[in-house]
């Protein structure tokens, strides 16, 4: 009896070490794919982190496209594919521009898109239908001008397109004392001095028509 009994051990040992065994390698296994047309049993975390924001514009292409480049104005140039021609570059005092090949080429009292169309007719001599970008990057020829109860008062570089918001922003915003129903812009208009009452509180709401877009020379006043 006891010899049937080790006999049997001898042919069950080895299918139960085999069982064991698989069960081990099942419960390492990743678990099975959701038939097709059903989603995952689990979903991936979601990421707490929030998304970058993107960086703001200098400016609106409407405006960009239509501010006149003065002298300090920096330009960012770029050529498709030719980094030679590409890169930032500064209106110097004279108006002109410096670009490796074409030599000086004339920027104040243009606009980016007349500016892209002469560099892009000096390229066909050395490039086949050159294709040319031009930015504005930084804006040094124009000021605007702030007065009265603000934080910053004096000169601002003025930006393509800036607002009376904007500007204001740039100058540290308005102090305590500043009476907002009140406030104005002079402005030199055809020789003749121009007086536009704001409502900087509307205006702060979203009236567009109240923030102002601002122009070169313009002096905004608060009382």
């Amino acid at each position: 009896m006891r010899s049937a009994k080790l006999l049997l051990l001898t042919f069950l040992a080895p299918a139960t070490l085999c069982l064991a065994l698989a069960q081990a390698e099942a419960q390492n296994q990743p678990a099975p794919a959701p038939p097709a047309g059903q989603g995952p049993v689990t979903a991936a975390p979601a990421s707490d982190a929030p998304a970058a924001p993107a960086p703001p514009p200098l400016a609106s292409g409407a405006a960009a496209d239509s501010y006149i480049i003065g002298a300090s104005d920096v330009l960012n140039v770029t050529v498709w594919k030719d980094p030679t021609f590409s890169g930032p570059v500064l209106v110097r005092p004279d108006g002109m521009i410096s670009i490796p090949l074409l030599g000086d080429i004339p920027a104040a009292g243009s606009t980016t898109l007349q500016l892209k169309e002469v560099i892009a007719a000096k390229l066909r001599k050395y490039l086949q239908d050159p294709q040319v970008s031009v930015i504005l990057t930084n804006v040094n020829s124009k000021k605007i001008y702030l007065l009265g109860e603000i934080n910053k008062k004096g000169p601002v570089d003025m930006t393509p397109g800036m607002t009376l918001l904007e500007a204001v922003s740039s100058g540290g915003g308005l102090t305590e004392y500043a009476k907002t129903k009140k406030i104005y812009i002079l402005r030199d208009e055809n020789g003749k001095h121009e007086k536009i009452p704001v409502d900087y509180k509307d205006a702060l709401k979203g009236n567009s028509a109240l923030n102002v877009a601002l122009r070169p020379g313009d002096t905004i006043v608060v009382p």
